[in-house]
């Protein structure tokens, strides 16, 4: 027996998303840019995933690229709309608990001459509204933010911030939605809605190795790979089209469950966090019953990280530490760090992520389990 409650870290490719991608690679192997019929075929599949994908976010197929995952999407974003639009202002925001992705290309920019702003977060991970208002200049050409939280499940005001940022500049706002995405609605709306969004095609049981940046109108920005003028010409090189239409179709599905989703992942979170608030201080929540339905960080007392996963592994359960891209690092995370989470709990922080194939079952499962373990490590 698996429970694997690792789901922010990965997840299990659907049956019918990889059969997708089997069957294209079958029988529409030819390069999608070759004017022959059979390249013509396979370009015209292209088009109808990108429109499939255009029509999830009501934007326009030109205005969705195709990429290898999350990070690609992030860096693209970034790069591409801070060196296109130099000329109007080098001043850039953020938060502090970005995914490394968005953090380390904000620090390679702040190397290049242009100059952050960080935004800092309360206990419960969110931004000051007030703060972003200050901080936008008329020289902001970029806000980056991520819509969920990888690490504790924090959900940013993705509406009232892109309203305001609107309003207040001229900047672009680029939304990291990889792990809000299947899980919490979100589209371009306007002035109420963000510019660009990263998608991660591996955190909506779809394939690694896939992604999406899309936009809600034309944009300047500078290509992220030169040579063929592929991906209208901001991403060159030949189109993995069996992986872009297995992609439509788990953002097909995410879409069309998560209703259903959303509804069992609030009720597991909201009954494991009364659960964990049974054990008094020894269990410190970092996540909260207003943040994303999916994810839910914890820590136990003066106990690291890997002892609880080595604990819950040899009973057969599968969780992480925070975030799973740090997770082999010693230091504590930088968003442990930000939520200024108390000295006895910042070794301890482990992130339980649900995914579409978890059931109720599991989670009764993991409780008794768990119980187990708080008996073993804390004789409670």
């Amino acid at each position: 027996m698996m429970i694997y409650f690792d789901n922010s870290a990965t997840t299990k490719v659907h049956d019918e998303v990889l059969q997708t991608f089997i069957e294209v690679n079958k029988n529409y192997y030819a390069n999608p840019a070759s004017i022959h019929a059979f390249g013509v075929e396979v370009n015209e599949l292209l088009d109808a995933a990108r429109s499939q994908i255009a029509s999830i976010f009501n934007t326009k197929p030109e205005y969705v690229l195709f990429t290898s995952g999350g990070t690609e999407s992030n860096n693209f974003a970034i790069f591409g709309v801070a060196k296109a639009n130099q000329h109007i202002g080098k001043h850039i925001i953020t938060t502090e608990i970005e995914h490394a992705s968005v953090l380390e290309a904000y620090k390679s920019l702040e190397k290049e001459g242009y100059e952050v702003d960080y935004l800092s977060v309360n206990k419960n991970g969110v931004i000051s509204l007030d703060e972003l208002r200050e901080k936008l200049r008329k020289d902001t050409i970029l806000v980056t933010m991520m819509h969920v939280n990888n690490e504790m499940g924090a959900i940013q005001p993705i509406e009232e911030a892109a309203k305001i940022i609107h309003e207040h500049s001229r900047a672009i706002f680029h939304v990291d939605a990889v792990q809000s995405f299947g899980k919490l609605n979100i589209r371009f709306n306007g002035e109420a809605g963000p510019d660009i969004i990263s998608i991660s095609g591996h955190k909506i049981h779809g394939l690694k190795g896939t992604g999406i940046i899309a936009f809600q109108r034309k944009l300047n920005i500078v290509p992220y790979i030169v040579g063929g003028g592929q991906e209208f010409g901001l991403r060159s090189g030949t189109v993995a089209v069996p992986q872009a239409v297995a992609l439509a179709k788990a953002c097909r599905i995410a879409v069309e469950n998560l209703p259903e989703n959303q509804a069992k992942f609030t009720k597991w979170r909201d009954d494991l966090i009364d659960y964990f608030k049974t054990f008094g201080n020894h269990i410190y929540i970092l996540s909260s019953k207003e943040g994303a339905p999916h994810i839910l960080s914890f820590s136990i007392r003066d106990l690291k990280g890997e002892v609880i996963i080595n604990a819950l592994q040899k009973r057969g359960v599968i969780v992480s530490t925070s975030s799973a891209c740090s997770s082999k690092q010693k230091k504590t995370s930088h968003v442990v760090e930000a939520l200024k989470v108390d000295p006895h709990f910042k070794e301890g922080v482990i992130r339980i992520s649900f995914g579409a194939k978890n059931t109720d079952e599991e989670i009764e499962q993991f409780k008794a389990i768990f119980k187990d373990v708080m008996k073993e490590l804390k004789g409670v």
